[in-house]
Protein backbone atom coordinates (compact mmCIF):
# COMPACT_ATOMS: atom_id res chain seq x y z
CA UNK A 1 0.00 0.00 0.00
CA UNK A 2 1.80 3.29 -0.88
CA UNK A 3 2.23 6.02 1.78
CA UNK A 4 -1.15 8.49 1.05
CA UNK A 5 -3.35 5.72 1.60
CA UNK A 6 -2.10 4.17 4.78
CA UNK A 7 -3.57 7.11 6.74
CA UNK A 8 -7.07 8.63 6.82
CA UNK A 9 -7.23 12.48 5.91
CA UNK A 10 -8.60 14.58 8.99
CA UNK A 11 -11.23 16.76 8.89
CA UNK A 12 -10.05 20.99 8.69
CA UNK A 13 -11.98 22.24 11.46
CA UNK A 14 -12.16 25.98 11.31
CA UNK A 15 -13.40 28.96 13.79
CA UNK A 16 -16.32 31.43 12.61
CA UNK A 17 -17.13 33.85 14.74
CA UNK A 18 -19.66 35.44 12.55
CA UNK A 19 -21.20 34.47 8.75
CA UNK A 20 -18.39 36.55 6.90
CA UNK A 21 -15.90 34.59 8.63
CA UNK A 22 -17.73 31.50 8.18
CA UNK A 23 -17.84 32.05 4.30
CA UNK A 24 -14.09 32.78 3.79
CA UNK A 25 -12.93 29.79 6.40
CA UNK A 26 -15.09 27.48 3.41
CA UNK A 27 -13.57 28.88 0.57
CA UNK A 28 -10.32 28.52 1.68
CA UNK A 29 -10.74 25.10 2.16
CA UNK A 30 -12.20 24.38 5.80
CA UNK A 31 -13.99 20.74 5.72
CA UNK A 32 -16.26 21.87 8.66
CA UNK A 33 -16.64 24.85 11.15
CA UNK A 34 -17.46 25.73 14.97
CA UNK A 35 -19.20 28.52 15.95
CA UNK A 36 -21.49 29.93 18.80
CA UNK A 37 -25.05 31.01 19.25
CA UNK A 38 -25.91 33.52 20.95
CA UNK A 39 -26.61 32.14 24.41
CA UNK A 40 -24.08 28.97 25.91
CA UNK A 41 -21.23 28.76 24.53
CA UNK A 42 -17.44 30.08 25.24
CA UNK A 43 -16.92 33.11 23.24
CA UNK A 44 -19.54 36.32 24.13
CA UNK A 45 -18.08 38.58 22.13
CA UNK A 46 -17.12 36.48 19.16
CA UNK A 47 -19.89 37.70 16.94
CA UNK A 48 -22.51 35.07 17.78
CA UNK A 49 -25.12 33.52 15.89
CA UNK A 50 -28.82 34.25 16.29
CA UNK A 51 -30.75 31.21 15.21
CA UNK A 52 -32.25 33.18 11.92
CA UNK A 53 -28.28 33.80 11.42
CA UNK A 54 -27.44 30.42 12.47
CA UNK A 55 -30.03 28.42 9.95
CA UNK A 56 -29.06 30.32 7.20
CA UNK A 57 -25.21 29.47 7.83
CA UNK A 58 -25.85 25.69 8.29
CA UNK A 59 -28.11 25.97 4.51
CA UNK A 60 -24.86 27.87 3.57
CA UNK A 61 -22.73 25.12 4.58
CA UNK A 62 -24.41 22.29 4.55
CA UNK A 63 -25.09 23.83 0.59
CA UNK A 64 -20.94 23.12 -0.08
CA UNK A 65 -21.24 19.61 1.14
CA UNK A 66 -19.28 20.90 4.54
CA UNK A 67 -20.35 20.40 8.50
CA UNK A 68 -21.06 22.83 11.03
CA UNK A 69 -20.55 22.74 14.60
CA UNK A 70 -22.31 25.03 17.74
CA UNK A 71 -20.81 25.55 20.67
CA UNK A 72 -22.93 24.83 24.03
CA UNK A 73 -19.97 24.46 26.27
CA UNK A 74 -20.32 26.90 29.01
CA UNK A 75 -19.73 25.61 33.11
CA UNK A 76 -23.68 26.39 33.39
CA UNK A 77 -25.42 27.41 36.60
CA UNK A 78 -28.79 26.57 37.78
CA UNK A 79 -30.27 29.33 36.09
CA UNK A 80 -28.45 28.89 32.68
CA UNK A 81 -30.85 25.90 32.01
CA UNK A 82 -33.67 28.21 31.43
CA UNK A 83 -34.82 27.97 27.83
CA UNK A 84 -31.85 25.51 27.48
CA UNK A 85 -34.09 22.67 26.17
CA UNK A 86 -35.83 24.28 23.60
CA UNK A 87 -32.16 25.50 22.06
CA UNK A 88 -31.23 22.21 21.95
CA UNK A 89 -34.25 20.93 20.70
CA UNK A 90 -33.83 23.49 17.95
CA UNK A 91 -29.97 22.56 16.97
CA UNK A 92 -31.44 19.30 16.06
CA UNK A 93 -33.97 20.60 13.91
CA UNK A 94 -32.07 22.58 12.11
CA UNK A 95 -29.28 19.50 11.63
CA UNK A 96 -26.50 20.82 13.05
CA UNK A 97 -24.08 18.88 12.61
CA UNK A 98 -22.71 18.34 16.30
CA UNK A 99 -23.11 20.65 19.89
CA UNK A 100 -19.52 21.24 21.75
CA UNK A 101 -20.58 20.03 25.24
CA UNK A 102 -18.57 20.00 28.58
CA UNK A 103 -21.03 20.24 31.23
CA UNK A 104 -22.85 16.69 32.01
CA UNK A 105 -26.12 18.03 33.07
CA UNK A 106 -26.10 19.93 29.23
CA UNK A 107 -25.28 16.73 28.25
CA UNK A 108 -28.02 14.54 29.90
CA UNK A 109 -30.17 17.32 28.91
CA UNK A 110 -29.37 17.21 25.50
CA UNK A 111 -29.46 13.09 25.51
CA UNK A 112 -32.98 13.79 26.27
CA UNK A 113 -34.43 16.56 24.55
CA UNK A 114 -32.43 16.21 21.45
CA UNK A 115 -31.83 12.70 21.01
CA UNK A 116 -30.38 12.62 17.15
CA UNK A 117 -28.27 15.73 18.10
CA UNK A 118 -24.75 14.03 18.09
CA UNK A 119 -22.51 15.61 21.16
CA UNK A 120 -18.81 16.82 20.65
CA UNK A 121 -17.21 16.62 24.24
CA UNK A 122 -14.93 20.04 24.49
CA UNK A 123 -11.23 20.51 25.58
CA UNK A 124 -12.60 21.70 28.56
CA UNK A 125 -13.24 18.87 30.47
CA UNK A 126 -9.26 18.01 30.48
CA UNK A 127 -9.98 14.75 28.26
CA UNK A 128 -6.21 13.83 29.22
CA UNK A 129 -6.58 9.96 29.83
CA UNK A 130 -7.54 7.00 27.53
CA UNK A 131 -10.23 5.67 30.39
CA UNK A 132 -12.27 9.18 30.94
CA UNK A 133 -12.45 9.26 27.15
CA UNK A 134 -14.08 5.59 26.85
CA UNK A 135 -16.23 6.49 29.86
CA UNK A 136 -17.51 9.87 28.23
CA UNK A 137 -17.90 7.51 24.55
CA UNK A 138 -20.00 4.55 26.80
CA UNK A 139 -22.23 8.17 27.76
CA UNK A 140 -22.86 8.70 24.49
CA UNK A 141 -20.58 10.63 23.34
CA UNK A 142 -18.87 10.77 19.60
CA UNK A 143 -16.06 13.25 19.71
CA UNK A 144 -13.41 13.75 22.01
CA UNK A 145 -11.86 17.10 22.30
CA UNK A 146 -8.16 15.94 23.56
CA UNK A 147 -7.02 18.41 26.09
CA UNK A 148 -3.68 20.75 24.66
CA UNK A 149 -1.72 19.69 27.53
CA UNK A 150 -1.05 15.79 26.02
CA UNK A 151 2.51 14.99 24.67
CA UNK A 152 2.77 13.13 21.30
CA UNK A 153 3.31 10.13 23.11
CA UNK A 154 0.28 10.89 24.76
CA UNK A 155 -1.44 11.30 22.05
CA UNK A 156 0.08 8.02 20.40
CA UNK A 157 -0.99 6.07 23.31
CA UNK A 158 -5.03 7.47 23.77
CA UNK A 159 -5.37 7.20 20.11
CA UNK A 160 -4.46 3.45 20.37
CA UNK A 161 -7.10 2.70 23.23
CA UNK A 162 -9.88 5.25 22.32
CA UNK A 163 -12.35 3.30 19.64
CA UNK A 164 -14.12 6.79 19.24
CA UNK A 165 -13.24 10.17 17.03
CA UNK A 166 -10.89 12.44 18.41
CA UNK A 167 -10.43 15.98 17.75
CA UNK A 168 -7.11 18.22 18.66
CA UNK A 169 -6.10 21.66 18.12
CA UNK A 170 -3.15 22.25 15.57
CA UNK A 171 -3.15 26.32 15.79
CA UNK A 172 -3.82 29.05 17.88
CA UNK A 173 -3.54 31.04 21.49
CA UNK A 174 -2.90 28.87 24.11
CA UNK A 175 -4.59 29.37 27.96
CA UNK A 176 -2.35 29.74 30.48
CA UNK A 177 -5.01 27.85 32.33
CA UNK A 178 -4.94 23.90 32.69
CA UNK A 179 -7.84 22.58 29.69
CA UNK A 180 -9.11 26.59 29.26
CA UNK A 181 -10.15 26.80 33.24
CA UNK A 182 -8.93 30.30 33.79
CA UNK A 183 -10.66 32.78 37.16
CA UNK A 184 -8.52 35.53 36.30
CA UNK A 185 -10.33 37.66 34.03
CA UNK A 186 -13.19 37.30 36.28
CA UNK A 187 -11.14 38.41 39.59
CA UNK A 188 -9.39 41.08 37.65
CA UNK A 189 -12.41 42.78 35.91
CA UNK A 190 -15.51 41.09 36.49
CA UNK A 191 -16.03 39.42 32.98
CA UNK A 192 -15.96 35.17 33.69
CA UNK A 193 -13.95 33.47 31.17
CA UNK A 194 -15.96 30.38 31.85
CA UNK A 195 -19.37 32.08 30.30
CA UNK A 196 -17.44 33.29 27.08
CA UNK A 197 -16.06 36.99 28.34
CA UNK A 198 -12.12 36.44 29.02
CA UNK A 199 -10.42 39.40 28.63
CA UNK A 200 -6.99 37.67 28.36
CA UNK A 201 -5.65 39.60 30.98
CA UNK A 202 -2.79 36.99 30.92
CA UNK A 203 -1.45 38.25 28.39
CA UNK A 204 -0.93 42.01 30.19
CA UNK A 205 2.19 43.18 31.25
CA UNK A 206 2.51 42.66 35.36
CA UNK A 207 4.85 43.25 38.64
CA UNK A 208 5.99 42.79 41.69
CA UNK A 209 4.95 45.04 44.83
CA UNK A 210 5.88 44.47 48.45
CA UNK A 211 3.86 45.51 50.84
CA UNK A 212 5.88 48.01 52.74
CA UNK A 213 7.15 49.50 49.53
CA UNK A 214 3.72 50.68 47.88
CA UNK A 215 4.48 52.43 44.23
CA UNK A 216 8.17 50.20 44.16
CA UNK A 217 7.26 47.75 41.04
CA UNK A 218 9.69 45.00 40.97
CA UNK A 219 9.57 42.45 37.41
CA UNK A 220 9.20 39.04 36.85
CA UNK A 221 11.70 37.20 35.33
CA UNK A 222 12.71 33.38 35.13
CA UNK A 223 15.75 31.58 35.26
CA UNK A 224 16.31 28.08 35.11
CA UNK A 225 14.60 26.98 38.33
CA UNK A 226 11.02 29.41 37.82
CA UNK A 227 8.14 28.99 35.42
CA UNK A 228 6.75 31.84 33.99
CA UNK A 229 3.32 31.07 33.38
CA UNK A 230 1.77 34.87 31.56
CA UNK A 231 1.93 35.38 27.76
CA UNK A 232 2.01 31.85 26.20
CA UNK A 233 3.47 31.70 22.60
CA UNK A 234 0.40 30.66 19.99
CA UNK A 235 0.49 26.79 19.11
CA UNK A 236 1.12 26.00 15.69
CA UNK A 237 1.81 21.94 14.72
CA UNK A 238 2.33 22.75 11.15
CA UNK A 239 6.41 21.70 11.36
CA UNK A 240 4.71 18.94 13.15
CA UNK A 241 2.41 17.35 11.22
CA UNK A 242 4.48 14.45 10.08
CA UNK A 243 4.27 13.35 13.19
CA UNK A 244 0.79 13.79 13.73
CA UNK A 245 -0.21 11.68 10.77
CA UNK A 246 0.36 8.37 11.99
CA UNK A 247 -1.90 8.64 14.92
CA UNK A 248 -5.02 8.99 12.63
CA UNK A 249 -6.53 12.07 14.69
CA UNK A 250 -10.50 12.92 13.33
CA UNK A 251 -9.85 16.37 13.38
CA UNK A 252 -7.35 19.32 13.32
CA UNK A 253 -8.77 22.31 14.99
CA UNK A 254 -7.89 25.78 14.59
CA UNK A 255 -8.73 28.20 17.20
CA UNK A 256 -9.67 31.53 16.97
CA UNK A 257 -13.31 32.48 16.79
CA UNK A 258 -12.16 35.95 17.90
CA UNK A 259 -9.65 36.77 15.31
CA UNK A 260 -9.74 38.58 11.73
CA UNK A 261 -11.08 37.15 8.37
CA UNK A 262 -6.94 37.67 7.60
CA UNK A 263 -6.20 34.76 10.21
CA UNK A 264 -9.12 32.79 9.64
CA UNK A 265 -8.67 32.76 5.71
CA UNK A 266 -4.21 32.32 5.90
CA UNK A 267 -4.65 29.57 8.65
CA UNK A 268 -7.32 27.86 6.22
CA UNK A 269 -5.06 27.46 3.54
CA UNK A 270 -1.54 26.70 4.52
CA UNK A 271 -3.68 23.89 6.70
CA UNK A 272 -5.64 22.89 3.83
CA UNK A 273 -2.29 22.75 1.83
CA UNK A 274 -0.42 21.41 4.24
CA UNK A 275 -2.64 18.60 4.71
CA UNK A 276 -3.62 17.54 0.98
CA UNK A 277 0.35 17.51 0.29
CA UNK A 278 1.65 15.55 3.27
CA UNK A 279 -1.25 13.40 2.74
CA UNK A 280 -1.49 12.70 -0.96
CA UNK A 281 2.29 13.53 -1.93
CA UNK A 282 4.35 12.29 1.03
CA UNK A 283 6.41 13.77 2.73
CA UNK A 284 9.38 14.70 0.95
CA UNK A 285 6.70 17.25 -0.66
CA UNK A 286 5.41 17.98 2.24
CA UNK A 287 9.24 19.65 3.62
CA UNK A 288 9.63 21.58 0.38
CA UNK A 289 7.15 23.51 0.12
CA UNK A 290 6.73 24.30 4.23
CA UNK A 291 9.15 27.30 4.11
CA UNK A 292 6.51 29.22 2.18
CA UNK A 293 3.76 28.16 4.39
CA UNK A 294 5.52 29.47 7.44
CA UNK A 295 6.25 32.52 5.38
CA UNK A 296 2.50 32.84 5.28
CA UNK A 297 1.61 31.81 8.93
CA UNK A 298 4.17 35.06 9.87
CA UNK A 299 1.89 37.08 7.94
CA UNK A 300 -1.03 36.85 10.32
CA UNK A 301 -1.34 38.18 13.60
CA UNK A 302 0.44 36.09 16.36
CA UNK A 303 2.52 35.81 18.95
CA UNK A 304 5.60 33.79 18.69
CA UNK A 305 4.87 29.73 18.01
CA UNK A 306 5.78 27.08 19.51
CA UNK A 307 4.49 23.33 19.53
CA UNK A 308 3.12 23.25 23.28
CA UNK A 309 2.80 20.19 24.98
CA UNK A 310 3.69 17.85 21.87
CA UNK A 311 7.41 17.10 22.94
CA UNK A 312 7.06 17.72 27.06
CA UNK A 313 5.94 20.38 29.30
CA UNK A 314 6.78 23.69 28.06
CA UNK A 315 9.37 25.92 29.94
CA UNK A 316 10.52 28.99 29.20
CA UNK A 317 10.84 28.63 25.96
CA UNK A 318 7.22 28.58 25.33
CA UNK A 319 6.75 31.85 26.86
CA UNK A 320 7.07 35.63 26.05
CA UNK A 321 9.23 37.04 28.83
CA UNK A 322 10.02 39.94 27.59
CA UNK A 323 6.51 41.74 26.20
CA UNK A 324 3.01 40.52 25.85
CA UNK A 325 2.53 42.49 22.17
CA UNK A 326 1.29 40.32 18.94
CA UNK A 327 3.25 40.62 15.92
CA UNK A 328 1.58 42.01 13.18
CA UNK A 329 3.83 42.09 10.37
CA UNK A 330 1.28 42.76 7.71
CA UNK A 331 -1.75 44.49 8.21
CA UNK A 332 -5.38 43.55 6.20
CA UNK A 333 -6.93 46.68 4.55
CA UNK A 334 -9.67 45.19 2.46
CA UNK A 335 -11.34 41.98 0.75
CA UNK A 336 -13.14 41.88 -2.97
CA UNK A 337 -16.90 42.09 -3.57
CA UNK A 338 -18.84 41.17 -6.24
CA UNK A 339 -20.21 43.74 -8.30
CA UNK A 340 -23.82 44.75 -6.73
CA UNK A 341 -22.06 44.02 -3.48
CA UNK A 342 -21.73 47.91 -3.40
CA UNK A 343 -25.65 48.04 -2.78
CA UNK A 344 -26.16 44.96 -0.95
CA UNK A 345 -22.99 45.92 1.60
CA UNK A 346 -24.96 49.54 2.70
CA UNK A 347 -27.10 47.10 4.07
CA UNK A 348 -25.06 44.90 6.11
CA UNK A 349 -25.48 41.90 3.68
CA UNK A 350 -22.35 40.06 2.24
CA UNK A 351 -24.45 37.60 0.74
CA UNK A 352 -23.06 37.43 -2.88
CA UNK A 353 -19.45 37.77 -1.78
CA UNK A 354 -18.64 34.81 -3.72
CA UNK A 355 -19.46 35.87 -7.04
CA UNK A 356 -16.07 38.47 -7.23
CA UNK A 357 -17.12 39.39 -11.03
CA UNK A 358 -14.28 42.17 -11.93
CA UNK A 359 -16.17 45.57 -12.98
CA UNK A 360 -14.53 47.69 -15.86
CA UNK A 361 -14.81 51.57 -15.77
CA UNK A 362 -13.17 54.12 -17.62
CA UNK A 363 -9.48 53.90 -15.63
CA UNK A 364 -8.90 50.39 -16.71
CA UNK A 365 -9.95 47.61 -14.67
CA UNK A 366 -11.75 47.43 -11.40
CA UNK A 367 -12.92 46.11 -8.68
CA UNK A 368 -15.08 46.01 -5.73
CA UNK A 369 -13.75 46.14 -2.45
CA UNK A 370 -15.14 46.62 1.31
CA UNK A 371 -12.46 48.49 3.36
CA UNK A 372 -11.39 47.48 6.33
CA UNK A 373 -8.13 49.52 7.27
CA UNK A 374 -6.82 52.92 5.49
CA UNK A 375 -4.56 52.84 2.60
CA UNK A 376 -3.97 55.39 -0.16
CA UNK A 377 -2.84 55.85 -3.61
CA UNK A 378 0.85 54.77 -4.15
CA UNK A 379 1.18 52.40 -1.43
CA UNK A 380 1.88 48.22 -2.64
CA UNK A 381 -1.03 45.88 -1.55
CA UNK A 382 -0.82 41.93 -1.70
CA UNK A 383 -3.28 39.87 -2.62
CA UNK A 384 -4.18 36.75 -0.87
CA UNK A 385 -6.69 34.64 -2.43
CA UNK A 386 -8.29 30.64 -1.91
CA UNK A 387 -7.42 29.91 -5.69
CA UNK A 388 -3.55 30.96 -6.69
CA UNK A 389 -0.29 32.74 -5.39
CA UNK A 390 -0.47 35.64 -3.82
CA UNK A 391 0.39 38.78 -6.04
CA UNK A 392 1.47 42.32 -5.52
CA UNK A 393 0.31 45.62 -7.37
CA UNK A 394 0.53 49.72 -6.76
CA UNK A 395 -2.29 51.64 -6.00
CA UNK A 396 -3.70 53.59 -8.58
CA UNK A 397 -7.27 54.57 -8.89
CA UNK A 398 -9.72 54.57 -6.09
CA UNK A 399 -13.48 55.56 -6.55
CA UNK A 400 -16.69 56.00 -4.63
CA UNK A 401 -19.90 54.23 -4.99
CA UNK A 402 -20.66 57.64 -6.26
CA UNK A 403 -17.54 57.50 -9.39
CA UNK A 404 -15.45 60.40 -7.03
CA UNK A 405 -12.12 59.65 -7.22
CA UNK A 406 -10.10 59.84 -3.90
CA UNK A 407 -6.65 59.50 -3.10
CA UNK A 408 -7.51 57.75 0.66
CA UNK A 409 -9.23 54.72 1.70
CA UNK A 410 -9.67 56.01 5.17
CA UNK A 411 -13.16 54.39 7.01
CA UNK A 412 -13.83 50.92 7.96
CA UNK A 413 -16.87 49.36 6.18
CA UNK A 414 -16.47 51.59 3.30
CA UNK A 415 -17.39 50.26 -0.39
CA UNK A 416 -14.82 51.73 -3.13
CA UNK A 417 -13.54 50.37 -6.31
CA UNK A 418 -9.98 49.81 -6.97
CA UNK A 419 -7.84 49.98 -10.52
CA UNK A 420 -6.22 46.83 -11.33
CA UNK A 421 -3.65 45.08 -13.29
CA UNK A 422 -6.15 41.68 -13.54
CA UNK A 423 -9.69 40.75 -11.67
CA UNK A 424 -9.83 39.62 -8.19
CA UNK A 425 -10.37 35.92 -7.48
CA UNK A 426 -13.41 35.16 -4.94
CA UNK A 427 -12.61 35.85 -1.75
CA UNK A 428 -9.24 38.04 -2.34
CA UNK A 429 -7.84 39.47 0.58
CA UNK A 430 -6.21 42.52 0.18
CA UNK A 431 -2.98 43.07 2.70
CA UNK A 432 -0.38 45.38 3.18
CA UNK A 433 3.30 44.97 4.76
CA UNK A 434 3.93 47.33 7.82
CA UNK A 435 6.59 50.17 7.40
CA UNK A 436 8.63 48.99 10.63
CA UNK A 437 7.96 45.21 10.39
CA UNK A 438 10.85 43.03 11.43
Amino acid sequence: MSEKQEFKKPELLAPAGDFEKLKFALAFGADAVYMGGSSYGLRAYAGNFDMEKMEEAIRYTHALGRKLYVTVNIFAHEQDFEGMAEYLKQLERMQVDAAIVSDPGVIALAQEVAPNLPLHLSTQMNNTNSYSMRFWLKQGIERIVLARELTLEEIQSVRHNVPGELEMFIHGAMCMSYSGRCLLSNYLTGRDANHGECTQPCRWGYGLVEEKRPGQVFPIEEDERGTYVFNSHDLCMLPHLPLLKPQEIDSYKIEGRMKSIHYVSSTVKVYRQAIDTLWEQGEEAFLAKLPGWLEEMDKVSHRDYSAGFLFGKPGAVSHNLEHSNYIRDYEFVAFGLSQNSAATAENGDNGDITDSTPVNNESGQGHWVEVRYNFKQGEILEVFSPSEEPWSFEVKGIWTEDGEQVEVARHAKQILRLELPKPLASFAILRRAKKDKK
